[in-house]
């Protein structure tokens, strides 16, 4: 038998984006194939009628769907779909111990039971649904496409690869055999350590105060999860982070090995002055790489945005909504 954990849902409105009048929200769980009851954010346009096509959004990696998550969700709903916003297992509002944990097998199947969700909500066509993922979780939105044949249409918005990242550090530069050994000889160290203490050491969040000489990717984040443009108080990014050994299991598990046998459309957003766009690119040129299926997949370069530029829009509201649109409604008809 299936059931569900008894979660603990805020049911005032606490996101980091004003509420819209043009849609109804509601908090929702559902299960995984693990068992791991999730917590999410629906959204339905008060206007349409029928059944409508569904998204379901997620990221950025260390958020909380308060944040980036629901702005799209909540925006794409007033554009006309049914949107569900939520939490990854051990974050956030959703279930599973212990907390802070990352897996890329279980986070892909997040996004599966999402999609599980939306094919049996009675408003949503069943053959009409995409996905989209932000930051670390556009990584997982394009590994769930490549398995998940029921996905018509998938978005990533400044992508992150989180097991390229793990095994190989920013920018590739510890892309060594012996980078690696010591990384996960240090992992094997802090798990004894974690149980002798009872407890999971925090890697901690983005960090705080922000030192002067701090890399740009740095301040940028700090601008977004630190300050009152993003912080929540569930937010991993935005105070204690991830467990130490959290993403543990990324460094030998590449996500994205499959990509260009997806047959559905992908469209990749990216800035190009972000420190992250090197994931997007490559990740697309391997994606058409050898692949029969290239009609379908685009990536839109967003000149002059930054890394979170994508997660609320920066001053300039960068996020292009119009063409995210437009994409689903290519293809989710």
């Amino acid at each position: 038998m299936i059931t569900k954990e008894n979660l603990k849902l805020v049911e005032e409105w606490d996101k980091t984006f004003p509420k819209s009048s043009k849609v109804e929200h509601g908090k929702v769980t559902f299960v995984n194939r693990y068992g791991i009851t999730l917590a999410g954010d629906i959204y339905i346009p008060k206007t349409a009628e029928g059944k409508l096509p569904a998204i379901a959004v997620c990221g950025p990696f260390g958020a909380v769907k308060e944040q980036c998550s629901g702005l799209y969700a909540q925006t794409l709903a007033e554009r006309g779909f049914i949107t569900l916003a939520f939490d990854p297992s051990f974050t956030g509002e959703s279930g599973g111990t212990p907390r802070y944990m990352a897996s890329p097998d279980i986070n892909t199947e997040d996004f599966m039971a999402a999609v599980d969700f939306l094919s049996l909500n009675a408003r949503v066509d069943p053959d009409r649904i995409g996905i989209l993922g932000i930051c670390g979780w556009g990584g997982m939105a394009i590994n769930t496409a490549a398995l998940d044949t029921r996905i018509k249409a998938t978005v990533s918005a400044t992508m992150y690869d989180m097991t390229r990242v793990n095994a190989k550090g920013y920018f590739d530069a510890e892309d060594s055999e012996e980078a690696r050994y010591e990384h996960k000889k240090a992992m094997c160290a802090q798990r004894l350590e974690d149980l002798r203490n009872g407890e999971y050491k925090l890697g901690g969040g983005v960090v705080d105060p922000l030192p002067e000489d701090a890399p740009f990717f740095v301040k940028d984040y700090y601008d977004y999860y630190k300050t009152d443009r993003g912080y929540h108080s569930r937010s991993l990014n935005s105070n204690g982070g991830w467990n130490v050994i959290g993403c543990e299991s990324f460094i030998n598990q590449p996500i994205l090995k499959y990509s260009n046998e997806i047959r559905s459309a992908v469209l990749l957003i990216h800035g190009d002055k972000a420190h992250s766009f090197y994931f997007s690119k490559d990740a697309y040129e391997d994606m058409i790489r050898d692949s029969k299926y290239k009609d379908n997949k685009e990536l839109m370069i967003i000149r002059g945005a930054v890394h979170t530029d994508l997660y609320d829009g920066g001053k300039d509201k960068v996020i292009p909504f119009d063409k995210i649109e437009s994409f689903y409604l290519e293809y989710l008809k």
